[in-house]
């Protein structure tokens, strides 16, 4: 099969590993990719937001399947697209992408299915947003309703942060994402999040993870696109996933279903464990970052085989097997993210640090090579270094080892990933 995979991160430097290990495969493109990326695949000049160049580009490659990264061009329309080209493409369409696209959607699809979730409103004005929040009181949730990569949702402890999130929405700091607010009760408990690969029926569960979403050691400081993450997440028991699974996706896919936009792909299920059982937090459309890394670190079966099921409508007949040890990514970022990350700091040893080893790797997420070859900072969210151990606190030390052996002045990264679970362990 000749496979297009779109995105240029981490999650797609691990998608395209897992998806070059595939006996189906016979080439894989990237658009844009990244030099990571570039050791499994043919990285291609292609803009993801022209759709009909990248229509195209599959015709012209036959491409047999597309497979789409990042959120972004799901919420754009690009399977719908490629779809009405007759090309085959994994993720879901721009009506069932609105579960990312809009949290408003996904707040509205809840209170109509009986769906798990915090209690919320949804606002066009300030006035009235910051109404239901004094309403509610502090601590409160202020979500920008659109895509804000990662940045637009903040956890207000007192009602003064509360109130500045709100004008920051309606002032632009998200752009067209913040256009309208949900304001969300602030729900008490441990967050987790679980994947599903779906086929518009049948929602066969992919993985669980817990990431760190703050910027510093602690869980402190801004959020950022992730930090972090670990798989399995502890917390994510069999007979929680049984819970979401009949509390939650299932409604989900058959409420989207029924209301004519049926959801084919992969959905990442954000999670609350509250008191009174899991609730929803939020959904994704795609595969998570950093959270992918892990989960195909683990993965024994073939990717390619399983996202072909997906768009076939034949997930009803596969199953998923996973290594019994634990993964566990660093995301090593540029310094002065996420508010400034310097670029251009130049990064050293990747190489010579993973050299050799089976159980670890290094994913590249915002890199790029100079004209005289040498690899730099070109984002903030720079590399993702993942391994594999026994159990957690045996991966998160071999991950630490391999990111301490990579020399990089112009980048940093938490040293706590994986706490929680440390802390488990510590104990049994």
């Amino acid at each position: 099969m000749n496979v297009l995979l779109i995105g240029s991160g981490g999650r797609e430097h691990a998608l395209a590993w897992k998806l070059a290990a595939s006996p189906l495969l016979t080439k894989l493109y990237a658009a844009p990719g990244n030099p990571g990326i570039a050791q499994e695949a043919e990285c291609v000049e292609l803009d993801v937001s022209d759709h009909a160049a990248v229509v195209t580009f599959a015709k012209e490659k036959a491409i047999d399947l597309v497979v789409v990264g990042p959120e972004a061009p799901l919420v754009a329309g690009i399977a719908d697209d490629l779809n009405a080209a007759g090309i085959r493409v994994f993720g879901p369409s721009r009506a069932a992408a609105q579960l990312e696209g809009s949290k408003g959607f996904t707040k509205d699809l809840c209170a109509r299915f009986d769906i798990p979730t915090a209690a919320y409103g949804r606002f066009n004005n300030a006035p009235k947003a910051k109404a239901y929040a004094r309403s509610v009181g502090a601590p409160i949730v202020i979500k920008a309703d659109g895509l804000a990569a990662g940045k637009g949702v903040t956890v207000a402890m007192t009602m003064s942060e509360a109130l500045d999130a709100i004008d920051a929405c309606f002032e632009g700091a998200f752009g067209a994402a913040g256009a309208e607010v949900v304001v969300e009760a602030f729900l008490e408990g441990e967050e987790a999040s679980f994947f599903c690969l779906c086929d518009g029926k049948t929602a066969l569960p992919f993985g669980t993870a817990q990431d760190h979403k703050r910027v510093g050691d602690g869980d402190v400081g801004p959020n950022t696109g992730g930090m972090g993450a670990y798989s399995p997440a502890p917390v994510m028991t069999q007979e929680v996933i049984d819970t979401v699974m009949s509390q939650i996706v299932r409604p989900t896919l058959s409420g989207m279903a029924q209301m004519g936009m049926p959801f084919t792909g992969v959905l990442f299920v954000g999670l609350m464990m509250t008191a009174e059982g899991p609730q929803l937090i939020e959904y994704n459309t795609r595969f998570g970052d950093p959270e992918c890394q892990v989960l195909m670190m683990r993965l024994k079966d073939d990717l390619l085989v399983l996202l072909n099921a997906a768009v076939d409508g034949q997930l009803a007949h596969m199953s998923t097997r996973w290594r019994d040890e634990a993964a566990l990514t660093v995301v090593l970022a540029a310094i002065g993210y996420p508010d400034a990350p310097e670029k251009g700091t130049v990064i050293s040893g990747v190489d010579a640090a993973e050299d050799g080893r089976d159980d670890a790797i290094v994913f590249h997420a915002g890199t790029k090579l100079t004209e005289d070859g040498a690899l730099v900072a070109a984002g903030g969210r720079v590399l993702s270094v993942t391994a594999l151990g026994k159990d957690v606190t045996a991966a998160q030390a071999n991950a630490y080892a391999l990111a301490d052996a990579i020399d990089w002045p112009g980048g940093f990264c938490r040293r706590d990933i994986g706490w929680r679970a440390v802390e488990r362990e510590a104990v049994l």
